[in-house]
């Protein structure tokens, strides 16, 4: 795979891997090893997530996890590259217009014979996906809750529920943590996985969202999120990250951007 690094110290790309994958571990966020039985009432799917989170969600559905399953996603920054995936996986023609709760829900029902019960598709970024998620949570008697999203948004989708939910126990486990190597490529790729460049675009775009200052996102400055406290080691690998030239964080799109894209 090509690699992420375009700047002019191209030798030290293993310094930069550090980096990166510094973004991924805080920014994709797992309080549990793996989605074992009984973690939670109510399991939630997020559309933003890559194609592999619909193996993962169905993995933990197999496993137990929860009893009832939702997925939550109508479209955003991230939608034509689901819809691409899984033209590509599945061969389906027809994917143009579809929400992301739409797809998943297909994709599990034709690849696992799998059911949801509850599906939202409304939301257009994460703010919305977690005020819609919320709504339909209502019809549900539940304490916690299990969400999946992709690496780049878990910790921010957390931040949101404990905003707007700090009664619900939230439990995380990011669709996938995929590192890259010393020669800034990755191992193993789930599937439906960014270009390179576009997930460090995403990893990077979450750290001055997610800093609780006046252009971020927390109380301090846009109120969308509740405090996060970014560790000293991510914002120096972010910093970083920028003054290499790795790559751009993500800036907000204002087709979709009315409350935490």
């Amino acid at each position: 795979m090509t690699s992420l690094y375009r700047g002019p110290a191209a030798g030290a790309t293993e310094y930069l891997a550090g980096h990166v994958n510094t973004l991924v571990d805080f920014c994709a966020l797992r309080d549990v090893e793996v989605a074992r039985a009984g973690v939670a009432d109510v399991a939630v799917l997020f559309g933003g997530s890559i194609l592999a989170g619909g193996d993962v969600f169905a993995r933990a559905l197999a496993d137990g996890a929860a009893p009832r399953a939702m997925i939550v996603g109508g479209q955003g920054h991230s939608t034509d590259a689901l819809r691409a995936a899984m033209r590509r996986q599945m061969g389906w023609p027809d994917v143009d217009g579809l929400s992301e709760a739409s797809l998943f829900a297909r994709y599990l029902r034709e690849r696992y014979d799998l059911s949801i019960d509850l599906l939202g598709h409304e939301s257009t970024n994460c703010g919305s996906n977690v005020r819609e998620a919320l709504d339909l949570l209502r019809a549900v008697p539940h304490e916690r809750i299990l969400i999946i999203q992709d690496a780049s948004m878990q910790r921010r989708m957390d931040a949101g529920f404990r905003l707007l939910a700090p009664g619900t126990r939230v439990v995380n486990f990011a669709a996938h943590r995929t590192h890259v190597d010393d020669e800034l490529r990755y191992d193993d790729a789930p599937a439906g996985m960014w270009a390179p460049e576009r997930y460090l675009s995403l990893l990077m775009g979450e750290i001055p969202r997610l800093t609780d200052g006046p252009q971020g996102y927390g109380p301090s400055g846009r109120g969308f999120i509740a405090r996060v406290d970014v560790p000293d080691e991510v914002t120096r690998a972010y910093s970083a990250l920028r003054a290499t030239g790795v790559g751009v964080p993500r800036p907000a799109d204002p087709r979709w951007a009315d409350a935490g894209a």
